[in-house]
């Protein structure tokens, strides 16, 4: 039987000399490598009491999205500045060359909402800060943060201490 690890598509030396790229596009290109992968994430949720799948934008709707219809949850998108319709509230954050602003729809948690935060890969874990900012700033509580994969190398999840945090897959390096 295969797993998660077994559709990734490894790419040495990409963007640059000594990365290791972890391609999830091999995943979602294979019709069992999507259906595992989805099921093992939702398997990292099923024991929560929640009310909301946050995911950003693009990864984190292909894999929050099926999540949250499985267990019939809402789904809240987070996107980069300019590309929501409706009254805002955003974030800035960190890049490795910059910044960049995420923003969510202001109505889109009430207070006291329980949140599970889906993405398919943690690396610094800059974007999922930002991401639990927005959330917290309208009073809802993040209860578990899950990843398709990992990269253990770049400690983004000591960036999210304090948070319940679970990948599926991981890599030891970067």
């Amino acid at each position: 039987m295969k797993t998660v690890a077994d559709y990734v598509r490894t790419i040495p030396d990409f963007p640059e000399p000594g990365i290791m790229f972890r391609d999830v596009t091999s995943v979602i290109q294979d019709p069992d490598g999507l259906r595992l992968a989805v099921d093992k994430l939702e398997g990292l949720v099923q024991n929560e009491d929640f009310d909301i799948v946050v995911g950003p934008e693009s990864r984190g709707f292909i894999f929050g999205v099926p999540v949250a219809y499985n267990m019939h949850k809402s789904f809240v998108p987070v996107r980069k500045k300019g590309k929501l319709p409706c009254e805002t509230i955003e974030q800035s954050y960190d890049l490795e060359y910059g910044s960049a602003v995420l923003e969510m729809h202001k109505d889109a948690i009430k207070p006291g909402q329980r949140v599970v935060i889906v993405d398919d890969l943690i690396a610094t874990g800059g974007t999922i800060e930002a991401i639990i900012k927005l959330v917290e700033r309208l009073g809802g509580k993040v209860v578990k943060i899950v990843f398709l994969m990992e990269l253990e190398g770049l400690q983004g999840r000591e960036r999210l201490k304090g948070y319940n945090v679970d990948s599926v897959v991981k890599y030891p390096g970067k």
